[in-house]
């Protein structure tokens, strides 16, 4: 499906393939062994117009639910301007000042771009959410049943300690296949870049540290004490002097 065909069926009012059992949380809850309130991790595909869930269980991080996204905008690549009506890509933190209950697309959280590496690199932009609805000029709408369960989680994290919920932005599933066939693109090193922090986090299940050195994203291996961390910029020692 793609996300003109979810539009679609959302106008219709047709479920989204692959969207879980809204009304059982509780019962998936307890098929993973895990609860809200702990941290959160989450990932957003754009190509697969796929949002994962990722919750923290015994010092790593557990896949816990896949959304279909309804519908995003622009095409692969960068979010590089205000009005670009492009959906960003790269390493991104909620705290709780970012949420906002009363949207007009029901609930949403603000993704904080630009980042650190955006302003590096002097992208600006505003107002970039992941929200409820189906519309979308530079968003990740989710629809309403969707961004409510997604809010249960990010809330219930906040509130219990986590200081930013992670969000991590890619343009697709960023497989060595999926990276090969893209060689020789506009965007083939800044997808490298990503990449590396999406490797680590596929190794370890844990989110690494994201930092931005020298208008570059770097990472280091991460730990449940280093998940709610902000992206700044820093160069590790091992970058500095390169």
């Amino acid at each position: 499906m793609t996300r003109w065909d979810n539009q679609s069926r959302y106008r219709s009012g047709q479920p989204l393939p692959g969207t879980p059992d809204l009304a059982r949380l509780d019962e998936r809850l307890a098929a993973h062994g895990v609860k809200r309130g702990v941290p959160v991790v989450v990932r957003i595909f754009k190509l697969e117009s796929e949002l994962e869930l990722w919750v923290e269980k015994d010092g790593r991080f557990v896949r816990f639910a896949t959304y279909p996204v309804c519908l995003w905008s622009g095409r692969l690549g960068p979010k590089v301007r205000e009005g670009d009506r492009q959906a960003p890509e790269g390493f991104y933190t909620v705290a709780a000042e970012q949420l906002n209950p009363d949207s007009r697309w029901h609930r949403a959280f603000n993704l904080g771009f630009p980042n650190a590496f955006d302003r590096a690199n002097g992208r600006n932009g505003s107002f970039i959410m992941v929200h409820g609805g189906c519309s979308s000029i530079g968003c990740f709408a989710m629809t309403n049943q969707v961004v409510d369960e997604l809010w249960q989680f990010v809330t219930a994290a906040l509130d219990q300690g986590e200081e930013r919920v992670p969000v991590h932005v890619f343009p697709f599933r960023m497989t060595d296949r999926n990276v090969a066939a893209r060689r020789g693109t506009r965007w083939e090193g800044f997808w490298a870049d990503l990449k590396r922090g999406y490797d680590l986090f596929e190794a370890r299940h844990v989110p690494p540290v994201v930092s931005v050195c020298k208008g570059r994203y770097v990472f280091e291996p991460g730990s449940t004490e280093t998940v709610g961390r902000a992206v700044e910029e820093r160069c590790p020692p091992e970058v500095a002097g390169n």
